[in-house]
């Protein structure tokens, strides 16, 4: 039963990571260039060049806050994960063979 659940929501999960993919691309692109705006920013010395680097840095901020619904898609991908790795723990716990005799070795070393 719990894979089940697990199955369902690992696919809802991947849906909503696919719906999520083009904005989230879309943040790193304009993150990427509002970073690269910033160290432009740093770097220029002359007050004609810092005015340019924060007109890009603001065009690409405004990109990023456009692109906020990526943060669902980060979100998915996490819990995705997550489902994942509990399917993988889920799957070691039943290879893993119960020995009848544990009980009684563990009580023989308290025993002694």
């Amino acid at each position: 039963m719990k894979k089940v659940m697990l199955f369902i929501l690992g696919t809802i999960l991947l849906i909503i990571l696919l719906t999520h993919i083009g904005p989230m691309i879309g943040l790193l692109i304009s993150l990427t260039i509002l970073w690269f705006a910033f160290r432009k920013f740093i770097r220029a010395e002359s007050t004609g060049a810092k005015v340019l680097w924060v007109l890009v840095g603001l065009i690409a901020l405004s990109f990023s806050v456009a692109n906020v619904p990526a943060v669902i898609g980060a979100a998915a991908l996490i819990a995705l994960f997550y489902v994942y790795k509990a399917w993988k723990t889920r799957k070691e716990e039943e290879h893993v063979q119960k020995d009848p005799f544990d009980n009684f070795d563990r009580q023989w070393k308290e025993f002694m």
